[in-house]
């Protein structure tokens, strides 16, 4: 099994049942990363400014949405987090279940543990895994 931490921790991952909106789900996803100063609260807001410029050319496949900003810019460390919704919630027209904030400090040094866990994404067993919200088990499988 492919190592995505520290990348990914445990305590960058969140499950939870319902969401207002996928601005809230953005923050929500953003919370671990802005905590640990990982983030500042600038990516957060180039992430919905993005969207609500070009659309929601973020969500990447069914409920998949593959939040980021430009590199560099309001981030202090390369990191993600995940948040997982039960209930979709809506982003400009499309069902969003899966909110995976990229946070890159340049155009490059991310793109290994990306190409990591885009794989743990792209397999169907592991991507409905994730799908279903079960905390733990999205847990064994991203850390």
């Amino acid at each position: 099994m492919s190592r995505i931490d520290p990348l990914l921790a445990k305590e960058q991952i969140q499950v939870i049942d319902t969401v207002e909106n996928w601005e809230t789900a953005v923050e929500i996803a953003s919370e671990p990363l802005l905590k640990s100063k990982m983030i500042a609260h600038t990516y957060l807001d180039n992430m919905i400014k993005s969207v609500e410029e070009h659309g929601p050319y973020m969500v990447l496949t069914d409920y998949f949405a593959l939040m980021h900003a430009k590199p560099g810019v309001g981030v202090n460390e390369q990191s993600m987090s995940l948040l997982v919704v039960k209930n979709a919630v809506d982003m400009k027209e499309k069902a969003v279940k899966i909110f995976l904030i990229l946070a890159a400090k340049d155009s490059e040094s991310h793109l290994e543990k990306l190409q990591e866990i885009m794989s743990i994404f792209m397999d169907e067993v592991k991507y409905q895994t994730i799908l279903s919200g079960n905390k733990e088990q999205i847990i064994q499988l991203l850390t």
